[in-house]
């Protein structure tokens, strides 16, 4: 990481690609790693996406940072759903004090591609979001969120043994945040939604069911792709295809 920025008085790592040779306002790309799954463990969350970032910066030529969520990598803090919310709006402020730019896209892996949608929905600076294999909702870790704590303990985001001061009110936020109730209202702002059809796990009836919310999303199913789309090098063709995109729609 080659920055960091504050959200709530924690010190977040953060890495800005930017592209050699541009003057005049770039748009921004924010970029957000999921919760860490599949034997990876919170220090390696987003190990890659700063490589992603320097991608979007010299193909597209876009301003472009990826950062670490509290309780992850090398930021601060312990893992919870308004913990994150937070961070990733501190996350925006920063890049526009950073790069003052001509436009802002989220693009989100996972968890952090449904928490994406729910800040955008509320957030008239993000002109579009492009997820990831996103969830619909976090019901079942809300369904047992005791189990859930302590799988979060277990894999390294929640590190300090007083945390959550309430774990029932840390619970709670599981059901607050509902990302398919945010497409609608982040209509009609452009929204991609990309899912790996062999996904184990994050079922593409997910994806479905936000551009069903949303209304008017563009949906695409890679064949034979799973949960890690960030690898599948079609995957990542097509997003940045997308993004190059939208800064001709939102020229016009």
């Amino acid at each position: 990481m080659n920055g960091s920025f504050l959200s709530g008085g924690l010190n977040l790592a953060r890495y800005l690609a930017q592209p050699s040779g541009k003057s005049g306002a770039l748009p921004a790309m924010v970029l957000c790693h999921g919760f860490p799954s599949g034997g990876i463990d919170s220090r390696q969350s987003g190990g890659t996406f700063p490589e992603l970032a320097e991608q979007v910066a010299s193909e597209i030529g876009w301003n472009a940072m990826t950062f670490t969520f509290r309780g992850c990598g090398t930021s601060e803090g312990d893992f919870s759903i308004q913990g994150w919310v937070d961070d990733l709006r501190a996350a925006i402020s920063h890049v526009v004090a950073e790069t003052s730019p001509s436009g802002i896209w989220l693009v989100g892996n996972n968890t952090g591609g449904a928490l994406a949608l729910c800040v955008a929905a509320d957030d008239p600076r993000v002109n579009g979001c492009a997820l990831l294999g996103a969830r619909a909702d976090f019901d079942d870790w809300a369904e047992q969120p005791r189990r859930f704590l302590e799988h979060a303990r277990e894999i390294g985001t929640i590190r300090h043994p007083g945390f959550p001061s309430s774990t029932q009110e840390w619970g709670r936020e599981l059901r607050r945040f509902r990302p398919a109730d945010a497409a609608k209202r982040f209509a009609p702002r452009p929204l991609f939604l990309m899912h790996g059809s062999d996904d184990e796990i994050v079922p593409t009836a997910d994806s479905r069911v936000l551009a069903e919310a949303h209304g008017s999303a563009e949906l695409q199913i890679i064949s034979g792709a799973g949960h890690r789309l960030r690898h599948d090098p079609r995957a990542m063709a097509i997003l940045l295809g997308w993004l190059d995109r939208q800064r001709t729609l939102a020229a016009m």
